[in-house]
């Protein structure tokens, strides 16, 4: 079993996407209020190794040498991978060992004000950053930042970021009904976008339950609502989780042994993540589609949301 790699994990955009994960759970510059892995515990913008990178290595050598290529290595997981000082030495170490094998990068941006930062993954082949806040009024409210990032130097960064690298990006926009979907707000991102340039904007919306009780998601009418809005030619509307079953590399033995747990007892994440050994985002993967195939519910309690089977 390995500690740092997790998956594959079946995505719709990188298909059969094998996981690096840099930064201790729950480790990140922001805290979002619809975050699915939970609340983070170490709010910092401090940049240093957090794992070790021979650990890292060598769970990579030893994947390789036992398991297919996966379509993409994908990093991302517990928090934001870009804190990991390291991050540029694993990119160029996977690439040595794996050239034909495109590079994903799943980051909130918000440290691509330091150009140390966008140096480090400009090796990748695809970049996955997120805006889902152009007001400083917004931003606070959806992603509740570390005291030192400012919105402005957030978006300056990406812009930044856009005129160094030379791959492919593709900006996440996660619209929240009630907090970023009025139009002052859509009217600031769609000018952000625009400076930013990124190859494709992906909108999203909640799929897993967020910190907070009560959060809603948008409904499909709501997401093409906004992109006609926003009249711009690159959007594309994230589809549902259920459509990840059509997915080549979704395990049935996954999606059975969660259902087994919950048909005993309801369960937490951390919970599920313990007994099932499996990383949080392999397991929110199938929670999202078992949950819109109505055979799993959620309930919030004091210890957090549990998991049970469909009554």
């Amino acid at each position: 079993m390995f500690k740092h790699l997790f998956g594959p994990v079946p995505s719709r955009r990188l298909g059969m996407s094998l996981g690096v994960d840099l930064i201790p759970l729950k480790t990140c510059s922001l805290d979002c209020v619809y975050c699915e892995i939970g609340k983070t515990t170490d709010l910092t913008v401090k940049r240093r190794e957090y794992v070790d990178i021979k650990d890292i290595i060598a769970e990579l050598t030893a994947y390789f040498e036992q398991n297919p290529d996966p379509d993409y290595i994908t990093f991302a997981g517990s928090g934001e991978p870009t804190l990991n000082v390291n991050i540029k030495k694993i990119i160029n170490f996977t690439k040595s060992i794996k050239p034909n094998i495109p590079i994903a990068v799943l980051t909130n941006g918000t440290l691509f004000d330091d150009k140390n930062v966008r140096d480090s993954i400009l090796q990748a082949d695809l970049v996955l950053p997120s805006l889902d806040a152009a007001t400083d009024k917004t931003f606070k409210k959806i992603n509740r930042p570390h005291k030192e990032i400012k919105i402005e130097n957030y978006i300056k960064g990406l812009i930044d970021f856009r005129q160094e690298f030379r791959s492919r990006i593709h900006l996440e926009v996660f619209i929240l009904p009630g907090y970023n979907d009025h139009e002052e707000e859509l009217l600031q991102i769609r000018k952000a976008i625009r400076r930013i340039c990124p190859d494709e904007v992906h909108l999203n919306t909640l799929d897993r339950p967020g910190i907070l009780p009560n959060l809603q998601r948008a409904s499909s009418e709501d997401l093409e609502r906004i992109r006609a809005f926003w009249g711009l030619n690159n959007v594309e509307i994230i589809a549902s989780a259920k459509q990840r079953e059509n997915i080549t590399s979704y395990r049935n033995d996954i999606d059975s042994a969660i259902l087994e747990t919950l048909a005993r007892r309801p369960c937490t994440l951390d919970d599920l993540m313990m007994i099932l050994g499996l990383h949080a985002s392999e397991i929110n993967k199938y929670l999202g589609t078992l949950e819109e195939s109505e055979k799993i519910e959620t309930v919030r309690l004091a210890r957090g949301v549990f998991y049970q089977t469909k009554k």
